[in-house]
């Protein structure tokens, strides 16, 4: 166990019976299944939906205090209540989707996610952008700059790239396929290297040869 499941473990112990409090937030945590560099990625849900995606050791991720106590995904104890459960689900299903997704197995995502809970600490412009991503089929990339002109504005590039880095919602709300406009990988908050592997994995093998990351 590394130390930050560590730190996860320390805070459920803490948190456990705590299920009312953190908003209703609850979060878990995996291994990305095969040979990458992704590591721990970290979920967090309320009841309606997931709220975050994000890489152990990246930019951007929240204290555990904000999470909420852990989920125990494989627990089958009695006395947790609808919401509890609903939490559950939801996490359980994120956690399958992109272990498929890791392994080649899925191309889209069907997990719900709950926009009013993170539009809630949000600006209008940034949850506007983030819906932008979810455009952004499998295997395609787009530039901050063209991001920027469906905002209305090529103007905005730089502040639209400010606000794809805070994507609450790694891989499964695509920020990783935003490009710098010479198609260089510019910055992401999971780490370039894990960037250049979401983008390889995704790419026709065809595309091999010739891309520029």
């Amino acid at each position: 166990m590394n130390d930050s499941q560590s730190q996860m473990r320390d805070a459920h112990s803490k948190n456990s019976s705590a299920g009312k409090t953190h908003g209703g937030v609850q979060h878990t945590s995996f291994s990305a299944p095969g040979k990458n560099p992704v590591g721990e990625v970290v979920l967090v849900a309320t009841a309606d939906g997931l709220v975050g995606v994000y890489f152990s050791g990246g930019k951007h991720v929240p204290a555990i205090a904000e999470c909420g106590p852990r989920c125990e995904l494989e627990s089958t104890a009695d006395g947790g209540d609808n919401s509890d459960e609903s939490i559950r689900r939801i996490l359980c299903q994120a956690r399958n989707e992109l272990e498929e997704y890791f392994v080649g197995k899925r191309e889209s995502f069907t997990v719900p996610l709950d926009w009013a809970h993170v539009a809630a600490s949000a600006s209008e412009f940034s949850v506007q952008v983030w819906r932008l991503l979810q455009g952004i089929a499998y295997g395609s990339t787009t530039t901050y700059g063209a991001l920027a002109r469906e905002m209305g504005n090529v103007g905005l590039s730089q502040r639209v790239g400010q606000v794809v880095g805070r994507n609450p919602w790694s891989v499964i709300v695509p920020c990783h396929r935003v490009l710098g406009a010479d198609g260089s990988l510019t910055g992401y908050a999971g780490g370039l290297d894990r960037k250049r592997w979401l983008l390889q994995h995704e790419e026709p093998s065809a595309a091999e040869a010739g891309r520029l990351f």
